[in-house]
């Protein structure tokens, strides 16, 4: 069924080409070929895996200004597309050592790269850290609310502490413990390494676990390795530990049998309300020379302004950027991104177009927000969300693109975060009219809510909503569908094989467009303010934001 309406769906718009009959405008002006010939120009060698401020980026910047520009969408930034977002670029020599000593037989180097990635944040040329005491912190979490603290009763300043990755919730599988299978914000490294710094910790290491981490070391090896970027800090990161680092769970394993302690005991204690740190009798002396750039990337925005209410704003946001070159691989070093988030990006244009060709404008603005550096830690969305375009607080939601289906069409729409918000209902809307159905994250232990943009947006306060493919292939079924999930995940992701294939079908990426399309057409021609459910982290934010 789905096959034939998409082939009656296409052959009308042709037939309405030949005869002289009006163009099609809204969703109808999405399609297969238009998305992936973006996608294939953005995923190219030539843009080198737009890489965050490369000669890829300047590429990309300049390919997005012209599709923003020939949509016919507004500059949402003044007279200008481009946000200017200013990033420092701090990269630590192969040579960075992490040494542990103490307990049995001789001091422990942690081969870079193998056994361990390790940076800084801060902006010096050199980190130098002797004979630092480890402590084991569990999972390095500190929540009052949750009665939770695995800090408590012990002072970790000048130490360096070493946690688990994930939070207690995903290893007990218990739904009263945190949120049980589903990731909180608390499990994410982002949030280990800073509470360690609140924590005055001179070093951070995480130990890595592929199930809990939700991917492979080699995961870590692509995105933590070379040059980082950051935000450009008031206090140049001297608030932040000293170094941070992940390390194999193998790795850690000889490291805690080296100080008498069975790690695989410990993981089971870390589980358990009140636990209580462990010194591990064990030094780390760490060391690395940086080499530090500042510079400035750009997210870009284009606007349609809204006829009765150009005040306030729907978003649609997709990040641009990924891995860019690696110039130490042996073949192929192009990171091209196509999945990840050449699709996305292009589905930004094609909503534009969609949008654009309509006789009248929507009653509220929509903005079609292309941001950076995601892949190193959100800091487009972050910095758009601290300075937005148009106020917070007359944003009204948004979708956010990373990843489009490619294939094939399901019947279900995977939601990450299901039940957040009350966007969903209007996708639910939106999918009941296609004999769709909503299907909530398959994998939340993974805490894919926390890894894209749309969160930047989302804890200060801004309802988003992050659908992606869904698995219930209208032919072939689920299991096909999680088997192409799993198969980009082992395959594919952040890897250089991330390339167009001829195997790819984007009859589903514009099925997904066209929901989106609708929630957002729903929104921004409605008063409607879409809040957060009752016991979301982010309600009290948005209430305090709208004055509530």
């Amino acid at each position: 069924m789905f096959k034939k309406i998409i082939t009656l769906t296409a052959l009308s718009v042709a037939l309405a080409g030949c005869s002289g009959e009006e163009k099609p405008t809204g969703a109808a002006v999405m399609n297969e070929a238009s998305l992936m010939a973006n996608i294939k120009t953005l995923a190219s060698d030539e843009f080198e895996g737009r890489g965050t401020g490369s000669h890829g980026e300047d590429m990309t910047i300049a390919f997005l200004e012209k599709a923003f520009k020939d949509a016919g969408l507004t500059p949402a930034n003044g007279d200008s597309y481009i946000q200017d977002v200013p990033l420092v670029s701090i990269e630590a020599a192969t040579s960075a050592s992490l040494n542990i000593a103490g307990g049995t037989g001789d001091a422990t180097r942690l081969a870079y790269n193998e056994d361990q990635v390790i940076w800084t944040r801060r902006l010096v040329d050199s980190v130098s850290v002797d004979e630092s005491e480890m402590v084991f912190v569990g999972y390095g979490i500190n929540a009052p609310e949750r009665g939770w603290n695995d800090y408590e009763g012990i002072d970790v300043t000048g130490k360096t502490v070493v946690m688990l990755i994930n939070d207690p919730g995903y290893a007990t599988q218990d739904e009263a413990l945190f949120n049980g299978n589903s990731m909180t914000y608390y499990g994410r490294w982002d949030y280990k390494f800073d509470e360690a710094a609140k924590q005055g910790a001179a070093g951070a290491i995480i130990i890595h676990d592929t199930k809990p981490a939700a991917y492979p070391f080699s995961v870590v090896q692509s995105s933590w390795a070379g040059a980082k970027f950051d935000m450009v800090r008031a206090d140049k990161g001297m608030s932040l530990a000293s170094f941070e680092a992940w390390v194999t769970h193998d790795a850690a394993t000889a490291m805690f049998e080296k100080a008498g302690l069975d790690l695989a005991a410990l993981e089971v204690a870390a589980t358990k309300a009140g636990f209580k740190a462990v010194a591990m009798n064990l030094t780390a002396s760490a060391s690395l020379e940086n080499e530090i750039k500042t510079l400035n990337s750009r997210n870009v925005a284009g606007l349609i302004k809204g006829s009765e209410a150009p005040d306030e704003v729907f978003i649609y946001m997709a990040h641009w950027d990924h891995l860019g070159i690696d110039t130490s691989a042996e073949g192929d070093g192009i990171y091209n991104g196509a999945l990840d988030n050449a699709t996305g990006t292009a589905g930004l244009i094609e909503l534009a177009k969609a949008f654009k060709s309509l006789p009248d404008a929507p009653k509220r603005s929509i903005m079609f927000l292309a941001v950076t550096a995601e892949e190193q830690g959100l800091l487009g969305s972050a910095y758009y969300a601290a300075n937005p375009l148009v106020p917070l607080n007359k944003t009204v939601g948004g979708v956010n693109m990373d990843g489009l289906n490619n294939f094939g069409a399901t019947k279900d729409v995977t939601v990450i975060g299901l039940g957040n918000s009350e966007l969903d209902s209007y996708l639910k809307a939106e999918a009941d009219k296609a004999g769709r159905y909503l299907h909530p994250d398959p994998e939340p232990e993974k805490g894919y809510f926390y890894r894209s943009d749309h969160f930047e947006l989302s804890k200060l306060g801004v309802p988003m909503i992050y659908p992606g493919s869904g698995i219930d292939h209208w032919e072939l079924g689920e299991d096909y569908g999680r088997a192409k999930s799993e198969e980009y995940l082992k395959l594919y992701y952040h890897q250089p094989s991330d390339e167009v294939r001829d195997d790819w079908v984007l009859a589903g990426a514009i099925a997904d467009l066209n929901l989106y399309y609708g929630v957002g057409s729903a929104i921004a021609n409605s008063a409607d303010w879409p809040a957060w459910s009752e016991g979301t982290e982010f309600k009290a934010a948005r209430d305090k934001q709208l004055g509530q």
